[in-house]
């Protein structure tokens, strides 16, 4: 029996937003450990604050301040930290009111254990040491004994406010191909190309997938294909991706190769990216020690007329 093949893959990306004056406020405030809410048209306090009532749909932007203290609504105790999160030991994630709020906040109570966390517990804010303006200004909440506090009027108004945020978004996981994928990734390594013919409507589908997503029958029927192959359709990538060694602007395009009914899609080299064009025929390029081609280039025969790809554009 074959080995199963897996690989650990990242799907990462950066999100950058600018913030509203609620939202700056807000941010700036954890900053300066103030901590604001908003009050929405029927005089209820809003923590974290929004722009706009969850009822009413009303533009709100009332900020008012309320405490650093707190009583937890619910809760669920973490026994194995994750990369990135708040504390690297365990902790309980907690729903705060925090007092003078009429909603509550996600966020993390650091806890010796889950016998030390209850519903109803008096906790307060544990401020960072460093604080740039994001939730993160909030290390964490801490048991803590206190009477309620009333919310006050704040202007909002701050030195130097926090305009924009970069949020993370990241996924990790383990992949694992089945039968068809893995022999596709098995012929890649001899440089060579294969896909599957359905057996119903005989096209052959590049990278297989095991099954025919027209018909959806099995596959099994090995076809090698290409390794040459027709740019149908493509983009012209401007923006620089984090980790990437390839300098802008490049072209990603979609390549019927030879002896497929789809296309797929790669990187095209080898040509400036203003003349990369639909109809343009390429082959892999490969380099040393990899399993995959690295890009495609022009192979300087005559472009192919439309007639031959368009199904596939």
């Amino acid at each position: 029996m074959p080995d199963v093949l897996s690989a650990p893959l990242v799907v990462e990306f950066p999100f950058t937003r600018s913030l509203g004056p609620v939202q700056s406020a807000f941010l700036t405030g954890l900053r300066e450990r103030t901590v604001l809410g908003v009050r929405t048209g029927d005089g209820k306090v809003l923590v974290p604050p929004v722009e706009y009532d969850p009822v009413t749909a009303e533009e709100i932007h009332d900020l008012v301040e309320v405490a650093a203290t707190g009583t937890v609504t619910t809760w669920a105790w973490n026994p194995q930290p994750r990369r990135d999160q708040p504390l690297d030991t365990p902790f309980a994630w907690v729903l705060v009111r925090l007092d003078g709020a009429d909603t509550a906040l996600l966020h993390v109570l650091d806890a010796p254990g889950p016998e030390a966390v209850r519903t109803g517990m008096r906790v307060r804010v544990r401020w960072a040491e460093a604080r740039t303006g994001a939730i993160t200004d909030i290390a964490c909440f801490e048991p803590h004994e206190s009477e309620p506090g009333e919310p006050a009027p704040h202007d909002g108004e701050f030195a130097d406010p926090v305009t924009g945020i970069v949020t993370p978004a990241r996924l990790d996981y383990t992949y694992t191909p089945g039968r068809a994928q893995s022999a596709y990734l098995e012929a890649l390594e001899g440089r060579r190309v294969v896909g599957e013919r359905c057996p119903s409507c005989r096209k052959v589908y590049v990278p297989p997938r095991g099954a025919c997503p027209t018909c959806g029958v099995a596959t099994d029927e090995r076809v090698e294909v290409g390794p040459r192959g027709t740019v149908t359709t493509y983009c012209v990538v401007n923006i620089k991706a984090k980790n990437l060694d390839i300098e802008v602007p490049y072209v990603y395009a979609h390549i019927a190769l030879d002896g497929a009914d789809l296309a797929l899609h790669a990187r095209i080299g080898g040509i400036p990216y203003d003349q990369v064009r639909m109809g343009l025929r390429v082959e892999p390029v490969w380099t040393e020690g990899s399993r995959h081609p690295d890009h495609y280039r022009p192979t300087g025969e005559p472009d192919a007329d439309y007639d031959v790809y368009k199904e596939l554009v």
